[in-house]
């Protein structure tokens, strides 16, 4: 069983991944091609990541990978306006089939000028259409790229994401 890590091309699921594993923030440039898995250990758990590209030729992946689902983390490029319509569409496709998958939105990029807002995140993917069975949450995150300690809502994240793990094993 494992956490999926999916969303769009340059929505920063590398970077997130990899402050969440080093608790340093490093933003990554190089977009992931194909599959990339972390395991990250907490005093608690172990914790497999498996992040699938986020390009539109590696989109058709994501659900053959949804039955072995502990949770799934979507991370949304905030100051990506134009993507949000998209990133929407694909949130709701993948999910449709599986009403009680935990969900995990962060809302990546808050740092940048321009981001929604939280709220606007929330009704740009139409969250409350999402169900009422599954176990939703929302994040706002941003990964910096100075190497610095990460932020307390990507600790926050990371702390949750390790409890619902807990939980549904």
């Amino acid at each position: 069983k494992q956490i999926l890590v999916l969303g769009l091309d340059g929505a920063g699921k590398t970077s997130v991944l990899h402050s969440l594993a080093t608790n340093q923030d490093k933003r990554s440039v190089a977009p992931t091609e194909g599959i990339n898995a972390i395991c990250i250990n907490t005093e608690e758990t172990q914790m497999e990541f498996l992040e699938i590209g986020g390009s539109e030729s590696l989109r058709s992946y994501w659900k053959m990978y949804l039955p072995k689902a502990l949770l799934v983390v979507y991370v949304v490029d905030s100051a990506d306006h134009a993507r949000l319509p998209v990133a929407k569409q694909l949130l709701h496709q993948l999910l449709q089939n599986n009403s009680t998958l935990p969900l995990m939105v962060l809302a990546n990029k808050q740092d940048l000028e321009g981001a929604c807002y939280i709220t606007d995140i929330h009704d740009a993917l139409a969250l409350s259409d999402i169900g009422d069975k599954r176990k939703m949450f929302l994040i706002g995150t941003h990964v910096a790229e100075d190497g610095s300690e990460i932020s307390s809502n990507m600790r926050d994240a990371k702390e949750l994401i390790a409890h619902l793990v807990l939980e549904t094993k």
